[in-house]
């Protein structure tokens, strides 16, 4: 039989091992406390984006021509390369891409998604199109895609290597289009002066390459420059197309104003209220269960 007296010691025993769990309770109080003064936030940064920004269609010339060796590795890939890294800088506007050669093709209508745009700019092939250089087609479809647009700054970027050789309509008509809707062009003659490697395919199969003569119809880009209110420029190399883009980029600024809002959610609330709840645990036990007996 067990006694009382050995009952009431596993009993006592029992309470002062537990008695510990008050020290514990006073240290996760203590804790908790000390991370809620040290005030935990969390940050929301916002980007609000006020004004207007520019709608702008580069339509490039993609005739045969264009393979033309006088810049590096050719004009064709010269004019895709830093048509993409033009867009690339234009973070905030609609950019759309208008191709041409005997006949007109919509690559890509306006869109914010530079990702999407530069990744179908560098997929344009050579020889996608009719060969020809129907400058009036290119130009009559760009201003299709701009014409509707709410937009107040409306701008073609026209890359050509050539004369216009027909199309349904003439480059003048195109101008007069883009005159009635507003809309500025900007006009590129890509090319050295005098001659320039061509490569050429012959009856056997072989590439060989040629000198051919660079035609630029400069007085016609001039006209329809400045007929709209931009500017005729010529683009001899890679470094002077790259120059002629950075140009544009700054005469068509952007109106458009971001502001950055940054907003802090206090986040200590948790710990307060955990560090209450271990103080006032801690006070029921030492005044019940753990209460000293006189």
């Amino acid at each position: 039989m067990v006694s009382a007296t050995s009952s009431f010691g596993r009993t006592n025993s029992w309470r002062v091992t537990a008695r510990h769990s008050l020290f514990v309770l006073r240290l996760l109080c203590i804790a908790s406390l000390l991370l809620a003064l040290a005030r935990p936030q969390t940050r929301n940064d916002e980007e609000l984006k006020s004004g207007e920004g520019v709608d702008i269609v580069i339509c490039m010339d993609i005739s045969g021509s264009m393979l033309a060796q006088d810049l590096t590795p050719n004009r064709f890939e010269a004019a895709k390369q830093l048509a993409a890294e033009f867009v690339g800088q234009r973070t905030t506007d609609r950019i759309g891409v208008v191709i041409f050669a005997g006949e007109s093709f919509t690559l890509s209508p306006l869109t914010t998604d530079k990702n999407v745009l530069q990744s179908q700019i560098y997929g344009i092939q050579q020889g996608a199109l009719e060969d020809g250089t129907a400058i009036g087609d290119g130009l009559g479809i760009s201003v299709e895609r701009l014409r509707n647009s709410p937009t107040k700054s409306k701008v073609i970027i026209l890359l050509t290597d050539g004369e216009d050789q027909g199309g349904r309509i003439s480059p003048l008509e195109g101008k007069e289009l883009a005159k009635a809707y507003g809309i500025k062009v900007y006009t590129i003659g890509i090319g050295t002066e005098g001659y320039a490697p061509v490569p050429m395919q012959t009856s056997s199969g072989n590439i060989i390459v040629q000198r051919q003569k660079v035609n630029i119809d400069e007085k016609l880009l001039r006209q329809i420059a400045e007929e709209t209110g931009g500017f005729y420029f010529r683009a001899r190399d890679n470094e002077s197309l790259r120059n002629i883009y950075n140009e544009i980029d700054k005469l068509e600024k952007t109106k458009i104003e971001v502001t950055s809002l940054r907003r802090y959610t206090e986040k200590f609330h948790p710990f307060a209220i955990a560090a209450a709840a271990f103080l006032l645990l801690e006070i029921i036990l030492r005044l019940t269960l753990f209460r000293k007996f006189p």
